[in-house]
């Protein structure tokens, strides 16, 4: 169990494990036309990004993410910028990354990745979504519905949720965005936005606990 400034306890850390399963797809990692690594406030999703590509699983890579109010102050210049940034400093060669610095949402993410991608003569059929651990299942049911024509899976560092939040140095940021995410998937759906995911029981009332719990900063309001 690991605390922030709130205190978290036994009981919801252990539903903060349970939703923190539910969005690790754990896809096997396996080769790519294309990686697409999806902004966020985790420096560590462009150094997982430059680890894939250094174990040779796609031979293009696109950084895709302007600012948000979470990550201006963190990634001034935007977040693909300094994805990139980060992975020339990894050994990832310029010449196979392209940068897409408009995308505020996810959706806009995979549509504006997309775009770059056509523009320079990349038409994957099979593409790598690298992202946070708690935000796989998000991305994956939105690249789903928007782009249904090729075939994605999604990679993601392989930490545990202790692990992760020891990282970051923020358990109720964490779960804040753990529990956000998963309103978002079970959302996102009636709004055309991403396609439908089951979401088991226990799942839910971990969600509904949390909620109750006061980690609800990150949920849409209606």
């Amino acid at each position: 169990m690991v605390d922030d400034a709130r205190t978290i306890t036994r009981e919801q850390w252990r539903h903060a494990e349970s939703v923190w399963e539910y969005h690790r797809m754990r896809h096997r990692t396996r080769p790519c036309d294309v990686a697409i690594a999806l902004g966020c406030n985790d420096i560590g999703v462009a150094e997982y990004a430059a680890e894939l590509y250094h174990a040779g699983l796609f031979p293009a890579l696109v950084f895709t993410g302007g600012n948000s109010p979470s990550t201006a102050k963190v990634f001034p210049a935007g977040e693909a910028v300094h994805f990139r940034e980060r992975a020339l400093e990894l050994g990832v060669p310029d010449s196979v990354i392209l940068v897409e610095s408009e995308a505020s949402n996810t959706g806009q993410n995979i549509t504006f990745s997309r775009r770059a991608l056509a523009a320079n003569g990349i038409v994957p059929a099979t593409v790598l979504l690298v992202c946070m651990p708690y935000m796989e299942r998000r991305a994956f049911a939105t690249a789903r519905k928007l782009w249904p024509e090729v075939e994605v899976a999604c990679a993601s560092a392989p930490l545990g949720l202790g692990d992760y939040v020891r990282e970051v140095g923020d358990a109720g940021l964490v779960i804040d965005m753990m529990v956000g995410d998963l309103q978002r998937v079970m959302e996102y759906p009636k709004l055309g936005f991403a396609i439908g995911q089951d979401v088991p029981r226990t799942v839910r009332e971990a969600y509904g606990a949390l909620v109750a719990s006061g980690f609800d900063s990150r949920l849409i309001q209606s």
